[in-house]
């Protein structure tokens, strides 16, 4: 109906073939985005059931934007007599096919845009491109994963409308006047269309154009994500993929930062920041084993642990009481790559879009205190390859004499993507540790909890899956049943690796470390604050468990600690001296929980897809634009809002700028000892 209106008005208006043409093909390309979030709004439902309308006109003014600019172009050229398919109409074949690929285009970058959304929860952005650097993986996994047959199926029958459509619209703008023969009506004409496009692209009259931003002026995270354009997202995000350090910046925060960190030599014109950790005395332990597991998007809402009426890990919840838990653990970036740079470097990854600092030749060379447990075999289990995301070159190149078990080194077969399943990891890890006749630090890294979800065919006489309610699903945190039952299949590879290693020699002596590589961005409403899931802290939030019966007290602590800080502490409770370069900190140092309990502590928090930076402190989280100066204070304990704390906030301002500058500067100058 609007389309026919719309074309009417055209019909009416005194104007050339050439910009009927232009606007009929710009109208259908209109009405192809607007069906696009249609679709959007009917495969990712509302979570609050909130009105929509104005994410709607918001999206629309991103889609005028995406339109107008190819139209621009187009129609400009083909204003060239050589170029006119109306004086040349040998030409109307090309430029119908030229409009058919540019349709074609949208409808992939959509279905490109749908993929990435329904597993991170975040429209397409240029973080996207860092997929490309492993081809062969990304496609298998896509493969896996999604109905791929019958999507293509689907685009080509699409496609087939679109091109009778595009051909049809060329001969009813054809079948006009030969031409304008009133020079003036042509200039009029012509003028307004060029102004009606420039506004278009321009978003706005008003002195800045539409911005990526705005959308989130809507209210909410879904509605923002409704009303983005996947082609404005990834363009936003684009403009920010070279990070360069500002070193006046660096220089600006180091006092502040070397102080918090407790910088042993602090010296601004150097701009040292080591930290010699001398071994400690009490709550320590005589070269004991480090295992420590990184598990593929252990979001910690999504767990028994933090009250989850769903138990999908109530094993590990068992683990957690019969350990150190701390309640409030966070990785300071989202995404495996970040994760696993974060916990074995302690510095926070804050590239923005296409890379990670893993993926980058000129930074491979990184102190990590795994090095410090001097006369340790080091060992790192992964399922599949460790060349994903150059993995292999940081790990190889920066841990000394490292063991690297990959999907070809295990003795069961591959599963898919991501190689052998976590369950065959874990117990043959378990079987390499058990032969150990020297101390050992030990990485397992876990894949399962991951598209496709595969749960191995020998585990599912042992492993049962469960059906849920979809709207009980929704409601605690799961998009699909096959997400809930791999999340579950976490908790029950968990099981069997623990009963395994209890059997061992090795178990005693050994302190077991858990935690997540990142979180899942999801609505986590009826278990924490609004702000949890508004400001995606969900994405972030893991569990974190320091686990030997043997060794260690139960005991559970509340105050926020960092992906980056448990490194640190496993050094100390192994009581060993080691070069602290990083930016995390002993979370387990007596002096330091019967100096304040942790309170003082102060942790990183970085979303790339949204360009945002933040700092949390105690039950206040800060979080402002990675480019702007403007940020906002939250409230950590309930829905409350915080009134404004002017001191507090530039306080936590000057960490927040402190933390990305020089996270971006110890990438380039923490180099291996």
């Amino acid at each position: 109906m609007g389309y026919s209106l719309a074309i009417t008005f055209v019909r009416m208006i005194y104007v050339s073939k050439n910009i009927k043409w232009v606007v009929r093909n710009g109208l259908l390309l209109l009405l192809l985005m607007t069906l696009m979030r249609l679709l959007f709004l009917l495969f990712f439902k509302n979570p609050n059931k909130e009105p929509v309308l104005d994410a709607f006109v918001m999206g629309l003014r991103f889609d005028i934007r995406v339109m107008a600019i190819p139209s621009l172009a187009i129609w400009i050229l083909s204003c060239i007599p050589f170029l006119n398919p109306f004086i040349k109409t040998s030409l109307a074949k090309f430029w119908n096919t030229f409009y058919c690929i540019l349709a074609f285009i949208i409808v992939a970058f959509y279905a490109i845009d749908f993929g990435h959304y329904a597993y991170l929860h975040q429209r397409l952005n240029a973080s996207i491109l860092s997929y490309t650097k492993e081809a062969a993986i990304s496609t298998t996994m896509v493969w896996q994963s999604y109905p791929v047959i019958r999507w293509t199926i689907g685009i080509v029958l699409f496609m087939l409308i679109i091109w009778w459509r595009i051909r049809k619209n060329f001969r009813l703008a054809n079948a006009g006047p030969a031409m304008i023969r009133k020079r003036l009506a042509m200039v009029v004409s012509s003028t307004a269309f060029f102004l009606l496009l420039a506004i278009g692209i321009f978003g706005r009259l008003g002195q800045f154009p539409l911005r990526w931003s705005d959308a989130q002026d809507l209210g909410s995270d879904y509605k923002a994500s409704l009303a983005m354009n996947p082609f404005q997202s990834f363009a936003s995000t684009m403009a920010f993929k070279d990070n360069k350090t500002d070193m006046q910046k660096v220089k600006q925060h180091y006092a502040a930062l070397a102080t918090y960190f407790g910088v042993t030599n602090p010296n601004p014109d150097s701009l040292n920041f080591s930290r010699i950790v001398a071994a400690r005395d009490s709550f320590s332990f005589n070269r004991p084993n480090i295992v420590l597991v990184i598990c593929e998007s252990f979001s910690a809402y999504k767990s028994s642990m933090y009250g989850n009426p769903l138990n999908t890990t109530p094993f590990f919840n068992s683990l957690c009481n019969n350990g150190i838990f701390f309640e409030r653990c966070f990785t300071p970036c989202y995404g495996t790559a970040r994760g696993i740079w974060a916990t074995i470097t302690g510095i926070p990854d804050v590239t923005i879009g296409a890379t990670t600092n893993t993926r980058n030749p000129e930074i491979v060379s990184q102190h990590t205190i795994i090095n410090d447990f001097k006369g340790y075999e080091k060992f790192y289990f992964i399922g599949g390859s460790a060349s994903w995301a150059n993995i292999r070159g940081v790990l190889k190149h920066n841990i000394d004499s490292l063991h690297l078990y990959e999907e070809e080194d295990y003795a069961a077969p591959k599963i898919d993507v991501w190689g052998i399943s976590d369950k065959n990891v874990f117990l043959e890890a378990n079987q390499v540790l058990a032969k150990q006749t020297k101390p050992f630090f030990s990485i397992i890294q876990t894949a399962d909890n991951h598209r496709p979800y595969t749960i191995p065919e020998e585990d599912r006489e042992v492993f049962k899956k469960i059906s849920v309610p979809k709207d009980s699903l929704l409601k605690y945190g799961f998009e699909t049943e096959d997400e809930f039952n791999a999340f579950r299949y976490t908790d029950f590879c968990y099981r069997q690796f623990m009963e395994a290693a209890q059997k061992e020699k090795y178990f005693d002596n050994t302190i077991f470390v858990f935690t997540g590589d990142h979180g899942i961005r999801g609505n986590a409403a009826d278990m924490f604050p609004k702000v949890w899931t508004e400001q995606g802290l969900t994405c972030q939030h893991v569990p974190l468990l320091f686990y030997a019966p043997k060794l260690l007290k139960p005991q559970r602590f509340s105050f926020l600690c960092s992906q980056m800080d448990i490194l640190p502490a496993l050094a100390g409770l192994s009581g060993i001296p080691y070069t602290n370069t990083t930016m995390g900190t002993d979370i387990l140092d007596p002096a330091m929980l019967a100096r304040d309990s942790g309170q003082h502590k102060r942790i990183f928090i970085f979303d790339d897809g949204k360009q945002l930076a933040g700092t949390a402190f105690q039950q206040t989280f800060y979080q402002q634009p990675v480019k702007g100066k403007t940020g906002s204070l939250y409230n950590l304990k309930n829905n409350d809002a915080i009134p404004r704390n002017d001191s507090l906030a530039n306080i936590l301002q000057s960490f927040t700028e402190g933390w990305v500058e020089w996270a971006k500067y110890l990438a380039y100058h923490n180099k291996k000892l």
